[in-house]
């Protein structure tokens, strides 16, 4: 599995230390709202609203440099389009990967 990382971050913010906390403090306050409402709909089998909680947790998965993660999480949102689970393992151990590191920062 691979681990998340600020590489794109820094990139983004040409060395703007104020610009990387403001972002990292976004991606800390934003993903465990997402995070939250996804297993809520996937609770409650509202699939079509899951892929959408996907969709946007996919963003900040690639903003954390997971780049087979990104993959990953487009195959489960599209599944999720057709109420189809398959990828929802994978999917949900990037979730905690991600939860993991969010608490390191």
């Amino acid at each position: 599995m691979e681990t998340p990382n600020l590489s794109y971050i820094n990139s983004l913010s040409g060395g703007d230390k104020a610009f990387e906390k403001q972002l990292i403090t976004i991606i800390k306050s934003e993903f465990p709202k997402e995070k939250d409402v996804y297993f809520k709909n996937i609770e409650s089998d509202n699939f079509t609203e899951a892929s959408e909680n996907v969709h946007k947790i996919k963003h900040k998965i690639s903003i954390l440099g997971l780049e087979k993660s990104y993959a990953i999480a487009v195959d489960y949102e599209n599944n999720l389009k057709t109420s189809n689970l398959e990828g929802k393992v994978d999917f949900e151990t990037i979730l905690q990967l991600i939860t993991d590191y969010l608490v390191t920062l």
